[in-house]
């Protein structure tokens, strides 16, 4: 029997929610969403949504930006977008691990429980592998 594909909160911003309609359908499917996982998978929304908006800022605004002219001249100085780009993905990373979203994390996580474990081993030794 299907299980109930918990909504987006409404207090994430409109792209994290898109983030969250778009996973979470695949994560219950996997039995990977449970409600008491609905604020660290939210923090991972963000951060895709933070990712997302610094990533647009940079490609529209640039990398660098001048101070203009103060008592040491024109300087260019990194963009402060980088810096949350830097940070959401780092975040991204971190909590993508936890519900299996890297092809490492996949594999960990697909690879099953312990008793699935014992009889993945069982049906070797019977010989119905």
């Amino acid at each position: 029997m299907p299980k109930e594909v918990p909504a987006a909160p409404d207090w994430m911003d409109e792209i994290a929610r898109d983030v969250w309609d778009e996973l979470v359908p695949e994560l219950v499917k996997k039995e990977r969403m449970e409600l008491l996982f609905k604020y660290q998978f939210s923090s991972y929304c963000v951060a895709v949504a933070n990712f997302i908006t610094s990533t647009n800022t940079v490609a529209m605004e640039g990398q660098f930006y001048d101070t203009g002219k103060g008592r040491n001249g024109n300087q260019k100085r990194h963009h402060p977008a980088l810096k949350l780009q830097e940070a959401s993905a780092a975040t991204m990373r971190r909590d993508a691990a936890l519900f299996g979203l890297s092809p490492v994390d996949e594999a960990r996580l697909g690879a099953g429980s312990q008793g699935d474990l014992f009889d993945e081993v069982m049906k070797q030794l019977n010989g119905t592998d």
